[in-house]
């Protein structure tokens, strides 16, 4: 296949962080990551502590939370005022789909291809008497345009979690600033492995979990919510920690805390904010501008070699759409007999609708996807 074997490359430098390569060739960060080293070791010290201390040390985990703001924050190009945590993508989304005051004859624009996360909150607001266009993640910007004009939100993936298509979220964001469009964007398969700019993109709510590209643990994720509508999003959860005064435990008083954590509702998932600021910090460190380029290289050649050997690429990659997911089949062999294989020889893929999705992270190296490439029937 040619594939050259770069000593010193971003992957060689950050690969003893990840044990799982000791073990397996592990594609599958599109499902679950496994823990770096220190994400691993942040989680637990944590639970050390709490079982050598109960919570005496409290102080230090609401510190790891606010880390987890702080760094967040920082990853999107957001302040620190605009982040909240929540247990995962869907809850964000709800977020935005439940607390948005809606009138019948609204309308929405969304995508048919979206993972179910990003999906049935839209669709369940159709019972509401708002208008929801389905639109292609494949159509042209002029279809999206025209489909934005009148429209009050537009909910879109930042990768598409099967066919790895990769959004242009700064033009998709001129498109909805300049109609007056709420702009969502479900991160979750491009956060940490691609720049995402909330900013530079208009992006007015974004949600993600930290356990895909991030390197996170489960249950544990970001809500992005820009102020200017942080007043016109109600939480759909009202717990103890929505409230200003929170740590007033007799106060009765109801007004929403300043900023976005009005949408955490009660005690947060402590041991996840743990491994989630340690992964975060590992993310900025080895900064998704290098990252991106080095998963779309290696799905890039993942797609070369079983292209070579008989198999369909599900759409078309280019530097401009490419991420770090490819995803194949074979004309004549069971896709999931095909991931069987795989796992028999040490490689961890997955199984997608008849399909073989491969999502390789920065620290994996040419010569792993060589073996990769070798090892497919």
């Amino acid at each position: 296949m040619g594939f050259q074997f770069q000593q010193g490359g971003l992957w060689e430098r950050y690969r003893p962080e990840f044990p799982v390569t000791e073990r397996i060739i592990y594609l599958n960060h599109a499902a679950v990551s496994p823990l770096p080293r220190r994400v691993a070791k942040a989680m637990k010290d944590f639970a050390d502590d709490a079982c050598d201390f109960g919570s005496m040390h409290y102080d230090t985990w609401l510190a790891a939370c606010e880390g987890v703001r702080v760094l967040g924050a920082r990853l999107t190009g957001a302040h620190r005022d605009e982040i909240a945590l929540v247990k995962n993508t869907s809850e964000g989304i709800c977020a935005i789909a439940g607390g948005l005051e809606w009138k019948p004859g609204d309308r929405v624009v969304a995508f048919r291809e979206e993972f179910p996360a990003n999906y049935y909150p839209w669709k369940r607001l159709e019972s509401r008497r708002v208008q929801v266009e389905w639109l292609s993640a494949t159509d042209p910007l002029e279809r999206i345009a025209e489909a934005c004009r009148g429209a009050k939100l537009l909910a879109i993936s930042f990768v598409q979690y099967l066919s790895g298509l990769r959004a242009n979220v700064k033009a998709i964001g001129e498109i909805c600033r300049s109609q007056g469009c709420f702009f969502f964007v479900d991160a979750i398969q491009g956060l940490g492995a691609f720049p995402l700019n909330v900013e530079e993109a208009h992006i007015d709510a974004l949600a993600a979990d930290g356990h895909k590209w991030l390197l996170g643990p489960e249950g544990c994720g970001l809500l992005y919510v820009r102020r200017e509508w942080q007043d016109r999003i109600e939480p759909i959860e009202f717990g103890w920690t929505n409230a200003a005064h929170y740590a007033d435990y007799a106060s009765r008083d109801m007004t929403l805390r300043g900023d976005a954590g009005r949408y955490e509702c009660g005690t947060l998932n402590m041991v996840g904010c743990f491994g989630l600021k340690a992964a975060l910090e590992l993310i900025l460190e080895a900064d998704p501008a290098q990252i991106g380029p080095t998963v779309t290289a290696r799905a890039d050649e993942i797609a070369a070699g079983a292209k070579v050997k008989g198999y369909e690429i599900l759409g078309d990659r280019n530097p401009e759409t490419a991420s770090g997911i490819v995803t194949i089949r074979h004309p004549s062999l069971d896709s999931r007999l095909v991931v069987s294989k795989l796992r028999e020889n040490g490689i961890s893929a997955a199984p997608r609708q008849g399909w073989i999705r491969f999502s390789p992270h920065f620290y994996i190296s040419a010569e792993d996807i060589a073996k990769v490439v070798e090892a497919l029937p």
